[in-house]
């Protein structure tokens, strides 16, 4: 482990301390939580639309967890403005990791995409795609 790796651990923990985007938006275009059994991490995702349905104009994220899963959801809220709901359901868990910059153990894998699985679900619950109350990472 090098310098680099130094650099995106105190990312996360900057992260961690110090989430972007933490709370709740006023009238969200959609909310959605979920957890990871295994860690105890639970999430809340809003997300706010433009004006044309599609883009992804603001996200804000709430909940408790590790700094792996509440660095993932600070991380992400700041990384999907501007993309488009398509551009967020072709995401998945490498562009997660990749985005932490660091190895991420099996086990602490669920942690770091519980916030990209919450905010992809949301998506399909609002588009009329997918019917659940509540994500989980039990079976990623």
């Amino acid at each position: 482990m090098g310098l680099g790796s130094d650099m995106y651990r105190q990312q996360i923990l900057d992260h961690y301390k110090n989430p972007r985007n933490y709370g709740k938006l006023e009238d969200p275009t959609f909310t959605h939580v979920g957890e990871n059994p295994m860690c105890g991490d639970e999430i809340r995702m809003d997300v706010t639309l433009e004006d044309d349905d599609e883009t992804i104009e603001r996200v804000a994220f709430s909940g408790d967890g590790c700094a792996i899963s509440q660095a993932s959801a600070s991380m992400l809220s700041g990384e999907l403005a501007g993309k488009s709901l398509d551009e967020l359901h072709e995401m998945d868990r490498d562009d997660v990791i990749d985005m932490l910059g660091v190895d991420i153990s099996p086990m602490r894998v669920k942690c770091a995409v519980l916030a990209e699985k919450v905010a992809q679900d949301g998506a399909e619950i609002y588009q009329g795609e997918l019917d659940v109350d509540k994500t989980t990472t039990e079976d990623d």
